[in-house]
């Protein structure tokens, strides 16, 4: 057996054995989650922050979410940077139907960064009436326990609590695709990270005390890395806390989704973790199942298997790993779901190595870019970006 053959069968066996565990973490996880006792009552006053600009039919129903909660004891800041943005009209109706939730809507645009989304949090931090402050992305849809399972996750050595979003109702293959990188990949990656005590933060949900965070920088110390979940994730823990996931599931309804729309935004996600946390990032080639089954076809002669056979059967072994996931997880399953998790595989070595060569992104109509002295200029474009 040549040192090349040797190599390629070490590396199949070790990706696939890595890949079943961060599966086999993030299912106990999961399993754990869905079967937890009911919730113990929880009433410290709450704020609930939710950026907010473009909305589409699906984004009415998570907005909408925002009121149904079933917290005692919480008020609702809808975050905005112009009044011209049309999400603002449908927050104000909102708002008139359900006049019993105490709820206001905050317009301006505060630069204090280079970070679109965190400017536009700044005033909901400002402006918050509770120390306990959530913020949720105006994509997520809140279930009415939403408060009390963020909440109860809080300890006397936590930092920040997050929850990693899973994408549902897609619609079509590339929505497929959007859910193969949400749930099954980033999703399993951020529960397994979890279980073997290297939480990090995902800006789709992030809980904070407010005289903790202060006491670690405030909101605008999370204006010190692109990404504000990168700046949360580094200021916790060297702060001596640690970063926590909320659970069950909270969900991200997709909808239809175009192939731009799914390249354009996990782009922009692999530049920010490039940017933020390169050592981790460059390893992401070898998270996905493509460099592990062309090793596998390359070791497969010395086993008196045939190329073919050692592909589809490890290919079987990594994606019927994946699949009993989403069954446990609860999370979106059909028929098309090995082809998103292949395509999904395919893309993440040409998204890696776009990430390494591309300095700027498009965010919501601002284009980010590094500049050759290394700082960070934003302008606003014409261009739409994407969340």
């Amino acid at each position: 057996m040549s040192a090349l053959v040797t190599i390629a069968l070490i590396f199949a066996l070790m990706a696939t054995a890595i890949h079943l565990l961060s599966i086999g973490l993030a299912a106990l996880r999961c399993r754990r989650s869905r079967t937890q006792a009911p919730l113990q009552e929880i009433s410290v006053p709450v704020t609930l922050v939710r950026t907010i600009r473009d909305i589409d039919a699906l984004e009415e129903g998570t907005l909408r979410s925002s009121f149904g909660l079933s917290y005692p004891a919480f008020e609702v800041l809808f975050c905005a940077a112009s009044e011209s943005h049309p999400a603002v009209a449908s927050v104000r109706r909102l708002m008139a139907d359900y006049p019993h939730v105490r709820a206001r809507l905050l317009i301006g645009d505060d630069r204090i960064s280079a970070n679109p989304k965190l400017n536009n949090m700044v005033k909901g931090w400002r402006e918050a009436q509770h120390d306990w402050i959530v913020f949720a992305d105006s994509n997520l849809m809140l279930p009415p326990d939403y408060l009390q399972r963020v909440l109860s996750v809080w300890t006397a050595d936590t930092g920040a609590v997050c929850a990693p979003p899973i994408g549902s109702q897609p619609s079509g293959l590339w929505s497929g695709v959007e859910a193969a990188f949400l749930n099954t990949y980033q999703a399993r990656w951020q529960y397994a990270a979890d279980s073997v005590g290297l939480a990090f933060a995902q800006g789709k949900t992030m809980l904070f005390r407010r005289g903790q965070l202060e006491s670690l920088g405030g909101i605008a110390a999370l204006s010190t890395e692109l990404a504000e979940d990168a700046a949360v994730t580094k200021i916790v823990r060297n702060g001596g806390f640690h970063v926590r996931l909320a659970g069950p599931s909270f969900f991200q309804p997709l909808g239809r989704r175009s192939a731009a729309h799914v390249l354009a935004r996990q782009l922009r996600w692999a530049q920010l973790r490039r940017l933020t946390f390169p050592g981790w990032f460059a390893l992401e080639p070898l998270t996905g199942s493509i460099v592990p089954l062309v090793a596998a076809a390359i070791a497969a002669p010395a086993l008196d298997l045939s190329s073919e056979l050692a592909v589809a059967g490890l290919a079987m072994i990594w994606f019927g790993a994946e699949a009993i996931l989403a069954r446990i997880g609860g999370w979106p399953l059909s028929w098309r779901s090995p082809l998103a998790w292949f395509l999904r595989d395919l893309l993440i070595p040409v998204i890696w190595l776009r990430a390494w060569t591309a300095d700027a992104y498009e965010w919501r109509g601002n284009r980010v870019a590094r500049q050759q002295d290394g700082s960070i200029s934003m302008t606003t474009e014409s261009a739409v970006g994407l969340r």
